[in-house]
């Protein structure tokens, strides 16, 4: 059965008015009451489909895409059109396009508590979203998304560098003319090279540090220090699966750019619920 979600303006003012109490209470949160990396199970390519099929499930049955229409998408699509007419910015569109990977933990944040109230077989309201935003994670939360924000930040600063060692540093006389360039001359083919390789490093990076801890951070009282350890303690264990899902999320994500990344609507929720069936299966309920 679907479950309704109510509607976004009731919605809003239940985060907005609920976000300001817990903002008063989120220098304590930075606390734990975990002091050590929790056992984990080894994850296989089982597991990635199992989480993958929970994902769709959780997607079909609470309409999160309805979040990113609202929410998510409008901020994309302004910024990709201000990018594509200013012509200093039109290198940066596939880098910015490849580096929402780096911040899609952190926009999933909502879905991982969607998923945990499924769990527990609440009914799932527009509020569920930010109610994963507690006073007692509200701060940790933030200071690993302000992490990531710092590795996006540097990922563009890398890419537009990479731009200005190769086709640059003068910008590209038009959309056009900068697509001919890439693709048809030695240094167009370098920055691509070199900008894939480079994006790679990036990528992975998040993934180890990214892939358990937000979804933990949601579950449980625990600090900072204690999700990432635990994140890279399942990447060292099942190395090859991590490395599995971090091509699966990368292949979502570019058929999602199409057609003008309305794709994402239904890509990144997906993805966002599956993540948190994944971190399920890494690791076990307390008690389980």
């Amino acid at each position: 059965m679907v479950k309704t979600i109510g509607n976004p303006l009731s919605w809003t003012l239940d985060a907005v008015f609920g976000a300001s109490r817990a903002a008063g209470e989120a220098v304590g949160a930075l606390g734990t009451e975990i002091t050590e990396v929790p056992k984990t199970n080894p994850i296989d390519s089982a597991d990635i489909r199992k989480a993958l099929r929970m994902g769709l499930d959780d997607f079909k049955s609470m309409r999160s895409d309805v979040i990113f229409l609202v929410l998510i998408y409008p901020i994309i699509g302004a910024t990709l059109v201000v990018m594509a007419f200013n012509k200093t910015l039109l290198p940066l569109i596939a880098p910015l396009a490849a580096g929402f990977a780096l911040l899609g933990p952190v926009a999933a944040i909502g879905l991982y508590e969607m998923s945990r109230q499924r769990e527990t077989n609440k009914e799932i309201r527009w509020h569920a979203a930010l109610s994963a935003l507690s006073a007692r994670n509200l701060g940790p939360v933030l200071v690993l998304g302000f992490y990531l924000l710092c590795l996006f930040l540097a990922w563009m600063c890398c890419a537009y560098l990479i731009y200005i060692l190769t086709l640059g540093p003068e910008p590209p006389a038009s959309a056009g003319t900068f697509l001919l360039d890439v693709t048809t001359t030695q240094a167009g083919w370098a920055m691509v090279i070199v900008g894939l390789g480079v994006g790679f490093l990036f990528a992975c990076l998040v993934l180890v540090i990214s892939l358990i801890s937000f979804p933990m951070l949601i579950d449980q009282h625990v600090g900072v220090s204690i999700a990432v350890a635990t994140s890279i303690k399942v990447a060292k264990q099942s190395p090859a699966t991590v490395l599995q899902w971090g091509f699966i999320v990368a292949a979502l994500m570019a058929i999602g750019t199409l057609p003008f990344f309305l794709g994402l609507v239904v890509v990144l929720p997906i993805l966002g619920h599956a993540t948190w069936h994944l971190y399920r299966a890494a690791v076990p309920m307390k008690g389980g």
